[in-house]
């Protein structure tokens, strides 16, 4: 299954992020010489019209080699030289457009990516529709963001089901959450069972405030571990898919939520868990590891604990229209674009490990457990992937879409392009820079499959 779930993975988003190159290239009239999806030697491969389509042998990349296009690098890897000689470019040369042509070409894989991944969020929500716990049991009420009015709902006792919002019944937590976003603006009755209690809360006006206060309750959800993810605190500790926790360094935990605040208040400090599996009781020692998160209450960034796990939870799915699909697409999209943007920001400014960083083994790990899940999370899991290549291939680097960009703003500014020798001489340091993230990323996964 993992290494089936791999070669999808990665099969697909390779092929994606080329055929937007290929399709921009086309659009504009460039020769494409050769579509790849491999880096390397030829394995397979046939020839349509002026184009040589190929699967190469080095499974990390792909490539669409465009006539004029100096992509000296390229040239090496697969043993071929490299010329100084000065050319005139050809009326179909990539290197014969004007600049915007060629930053189109450039960027469209990237952009080819974002569409896939809001496409992938999109499609997943239109068709299953939005996940939400089944549960209406209560499992936490934040009091920091409730809104002016309804602090009535700190006197409900965690552990109660929600039976009733605003008069109308409830069966799971999409519908509390529906209840409390769309209840008129006043008094709304929340009415709860074991034990039994009713509150009223004067729901507000502001658009803001509704949202913070369907956000300030959270369904009630057991400390069941989901997912563990590759390379964490929790997976260098030995925890496992299925593990249920008992205690945090010796305190007793109900539901997920006290679990989660003991360990954000834990960060860089050895914290023992109790937990339960296959009946047996067993002792795990885990040292969260620094994370980013935002106060709920003044929205500032903090730095808590995080050890690298997800909750089981039983989940019923909302089904919902396909415009309200792609609003969700969109939102998703660009969240998860920000939580990679900031953890590239905290991986160069110390605030995250560089010991987080992982290779292909863990793209294969987190892809096997994503199909495990089903093919829901397996296509979100694909979309996630696509946005984090589409904002490494922004880097600036060299070699990369982000370092041609550079060259063509460098042009743009100073009148004329780099020289062959220029390009080529960072482009070596660009391919020197990626194979050292590369090997330090293997090294990570090597160290964690022997317990480093």
């Amino acid at each position: 299954m993992t290494i089936i779930a791999t070669i999808v993975v990665l099969g697909v988003l390779i092929f994606v992020h080329e055929l937007g190159h290929f399709a921009a290239a086309k659009s504009v009239g460039i020769e494409v010489q050769r579509f790849s999806i491999g880096l390397g030697p030829r394995v397979w491969g046939f020839t349509r019209g002026e184009t040589e389509y190929v699967l190469s042998a080095i499974p990390l990349g792909g490539y669409v080699k465009m006539g004029g296009m100096d992509d000296e690098v390229m040239e090496r890897v697969e043993g071929g030289a490299v010329s100084d000689e000065p050319r005139v470019p050809g009326p179909r040369d990539f290197d014969g457009k004007p600049i915007w042509a060629r930053a189109w070409v450039i960027s469209a894989g990237v952009i080819m990516n974002m569409l896939f991944a809001f496409a992938a969020y999109t499609f997943v929500v239109g068709w299953w529709g939005i996940p939400h716990a089944e549960t209406t049991q209560l499992g936490l009420v934040q009091e920091s963001i409730l809104p002016e009015g309804t602090e009535a709902l700190t006197d409900l006792t965690i552990g109660s089901w929600v039976t009733e919002v605003g008069g109308e019944p409830v069966e799971h937590w999409g519908e509390v959450q529906q209840a409390l976003l769309t209840a008129p603006t006043g008094p709304t009755t929340v009415v709860t069972r074991d034990p039994a209690a009713s509150v009223t809360i004067q729901v507000p006006a502001d658009a803001e405030a509704r949202r913070l206060l369907a956000s300030a309750l959270q369904s009630w959800t057991d400390p069941v571990i989901g997912v563990v993810a590759p390379s964490s605190p929790a997976e260098r500790g030995g925890l496992e898919s299925g593990d249920r926790i008992l205690a945090v360094d010796g305190v007793a935990i109900t539901n997920w939520w006290d679990f989660q605040a003991l360990v954000r208040d834990r960060l860089e400090l050895g914290t023992t868990l109790s937990i339960e599996r296959d009946g047996r009781r067993l002792e795990r020692i885990v040292t969260p590891a620094e994370s980013v998160a935002d106060d709920p209450a003044t929205g500032e960034e903090i730095r808590v604990g995080a050890i690298g796990v997800t909750p089981f939870a039983d989940q019923v799915f909302e089904r919902v229209g396909w415009g309200q699909a792609v609003v969700y697409g969109w939102d998703q999209t660009v969240y998860i674009t920000g939580v990679i943007v900031g953890f590239l920001r905290d991986l160069v400014t110390g605030g995250i490990s560089p010991r987080s960083m992982g290779s292909i083994v863990t793209i294969g790990e987190a892809s096997g457990q994503a199909a495990s899940l089903g093919m829901d999370s397996f296509l979100s899991f694909m979309a996630l992937f696509s946005i984090n290549l589409a904002v490494l291939n922004l880097l600036p680097i060299p070699i990369l879409d982000g370092g041609h960009l550079l060259f063509l703003a460098i042009e743009a500014v100073r009148g004329r392009a780099l020289s062959v020798e220029q390009r080529l001489r960072w482009s070596n340091v660009g391919f020197l820079i990626i194979m050292g993230i590369m090997v330090w990323a293997l090294g990570n996964d090597m160290l964690r499959l022997f317990g480093l």
